[in-house]
């Protein structure tokens, strides 16, 4: 049977002035933070947070549990929710004003989003991009080989998401990685595999 979910698709193309709002599940973001929270001296409890590309706020409350503060910022105005309206790419963020920036960036300016980060933040950077961000020439000559990710985190299972809400019952075929730039981290890039979690970070008042 023809699988007919709205969830996104690996071949999936945005409009130039799409919004590109896919909003990601919570446990999603639960499943980064183990692999930052690693330094004692940096605990994410006492660090503050740039989410920049925030829409309705799923990823940026549910970073909320773990930094001491998170400031949420879109470039779209999505109604009544805590986020502020801003333009990450032409704002002007002062450098190590944060001490990380975390978000699920537009696909289509993706790289931008990191290579504005990466001087923002003090601790480092992380990007939940779909696995075949890691592709092609031009993001490898003006991304990759300057500023070299310490870790792919590739999840094993699919994180499903669709236009402008969270379905829990959506399936998806497209596969996503956390990418993180960790300032405190050798400079080598590490390939991890994020074991099966969804059951384990999954809360149903996510969807409420």
């Amino acid at each position: 049977m023809q699988n007919t979910s709205h969830a996104v698709m690996s071949q999936r193309h945005e409009p130039a002035d799409s919004a590109d709002d896919f909003p990601t599940p919570p446990w999603a973001t639960r499943a980064l933070l183990p692999f930052i929270n690693t330094y004692p001296l940096t605990l994410l409890s006492n660090s503050n947070c740039l989410e920049p590309a925030a829409g309705r706020g799923y990823m940026s409350r549910t970073l909320a549990e773990a930094f001491r503060e998170v400031v949420a910022t879109d470039r779209y105005d999505y109604g009544d929710c805590d986020v502020g309206r801003g333009d990450f790419l032409y704002h002007q963020w002062r450098n190590r004003s944060f001490d990380w920036v975390i978000t699920n960036p537009p696909f289509k300016s993706a790289k931008e989003f990191v290579i504005k980060a990466l001087p923002i933040a003090c601790d480092g950077v992380a990007m939940l991009t779909r696995t075949a961000f890691l592709e092609s020439v031009g993001r490898y000559e003006q991304l990759f080989s300057v500023h070299q990710p310490t870790s792919v985190l590739q999840f094993v299972e699919r994180v499903p998401m669709v236009r402008g809400r969270l379905d829990r019952s959506v399936s998806t075929a497209t596969s996503y990685a956390w990418i993180v730039w960790d300032k405190r981290a050798p400079p080598e890039t590490r390939l991890i595999w994020i074991p099966p979690c969804r059951k384990l970070l999954e809360r149903d008042d996510d969807y409420e």
